[in-house]
C-alpha cells in the first residue's frame, strides 16, 4: 500500500475535532477503490488521527493538558504541561488523567513548602543531588508530578533532570566493570526520622536494574539511586563494598557532568511530570515563599 502513496500528496481539507483531527487528501491522491481506509468511492482518501497518538509522536516533550499521555513520559522520561490552572484541584485532576494517585505515608496528593513539617530534605531549602524518590519502597513510585503554585520575593525553584538510562549507558561504555557492579551488587533503601515512620526494603536491589530484552541481551529497566536514603552496607565482603563505592563514585561523576544535566525553572501553570524509572530529579534552593505540590 505504501508504494501507491504519491510523492506530491497534499491535504485538501483539515477538520479538527474534540478527540482528534480528520485529514482529506486531494482527489488525485486517493487510494484504490475498495481500500479498507476509503470512506466513499468518489472522495479523496480520509484519515483520522487521535490527539494522544499525535502527541506521542511530537518532536519534543512539551504538550498541552489536552494531549498529555503516559507514552509521552515513557519516551522522554518527563513532560512539562502548559496551561494547567494554578490550583491544587486542577493539578489533582491533571494527575488523575495520567494515572491513579498512589498513597504513601506522605498521603496521596498534598501541598508543601520548606517548613520542615515533615523531617525530610524535600521540606527544606537545601540543594539536593540528582536522585530517584521512594527507593526505600520495594516498588518505588513510577511517576511523580510537581507543580509550583506560588513563588514570590525570592529565588530558586530550578529543577534538575538527568536521563538515568543515558547515564547508565555512558557508565557501561567508559567503565564496564563499574557498570556491572551497579547492576549486580544489591543494597537496601532506608527511611526514618518522622514519628512512627521507618522503612526498609524487603529485599536488596541494585542501583541499575536490568531485564533480559532478548536471549543473551539485557536492557535497562529502572534506576534506583538516592544516596540520602541508602541503608548501610553491613556484613558484606570488604572487597565488594570497596568495588561498590568505587562504582558509585564514577556514577555520581557522570550524573554531575554538565552535559548530563537538564535544568528547568518551575513556574505556576506548568507542572512537571517525570518517570521515576527513567529520570533522576532534583529541586534546587527554594526560598521560604514557595508552595509546591
Amino acid at each position: 500500500m505504501m508504494i501507491k502513496i504519491p510523492e506530491n500528496i497534499k491535504a485538501s481539507q483539515v477538520d479538527p475535532a474534540e478527540d482528534g483531527i480528520r485529514v482529506t487528501c486531494e482527489e488525485h491522491c486517493r487510494l484504490a477503490k475498495g481500500s479498507a481506509n476509503r470512506e466513499g468511492a468518489n472522495d479523496g482518501h480520509k484519515s483520522f488521527y487521535r490527539w494522544n497518538w499525535l502527541a506521542a509522536r511530537n518532536e519534543g516533550p512539551d504538550f498541552s493538558t489536552e494531549s498529555l499521555t503516559f507514552c509521552t513520559q515513557r519516551k522522554w522520561g518527563f513532560c512539562l504541561v502548559d496551561g494547567c490552572p494554578v490550583s491544587g484541584e486542577a493539578t489533582k485532576e491533571l494527575i488523575e488523567r495520567i494515572s491513579f494517585i498512589r498513597h504513601t505515608h506522605y498521603g496521596g496528593f498534598w501541598q508543601f513548602t520548606s517548613d520542615l513539617a515533615s523531617k525530610d530534605s524535600a521540606y527544606t531549602s537545601l540543594a539536593l543531588g540528582a536522585h530517584t524518590d521512594t527507593t526505600y519502597f520495594s516498588d518505588p513510585a513510577g511517576l511523580q508530578t510537581f507543580h509550583l503554585l506560588s513563588h514570590t520575593d525570592g529565588d530558586g525553584g530550578a529543577s534538575l533532570l538527568v536521563d538515568g538510562f543515558q547515564a547508565a549507558e555512558i557508565l557501561r561504555r567508559e567503565s564496564p566493570a563499574e557498570y556491572e557492579t551497579l547492576c549486580q551488587v544489591k543494597i537496601r533503601g532506608h527511611a526514618s526520622g518522622n514519628e512512627k515512620v521507618k522503612f526498609l526494603t524487603d529485599l536488596a536491589y541494585p542501583v541499575l536494574v536490568t531485564a533480559e530484552a532478548r536471549p543473551g541481551k539485557s536492557a535497562m529497566r529502572q534506576v534506583r539511586w538516592n544516596n540520602d536514603d541508602r541503608a548501610a552496607m553491613v556484613a558484606r565482603d570488604p572487597d565488594e563494598i570497596a568495588r561498590w563505592y568505587a562504582a558509585a563514585k564514577k556514577w555520581v561523576e557522570i550524573l554531575r557532568r554538565s552535559e548530563s544535566e537538564y535544568w528547568e525553572q518551575l513556574r505556576p501553570g506548568r507542572p512537571l511530570s517525570e518517570s521515576q524509572l527513567h529520570s533522576l530529579r532534583s529541586l534546587i534552593i527554594w526560598c521560604d515563599n514557595a508552595y509546591r505540590i
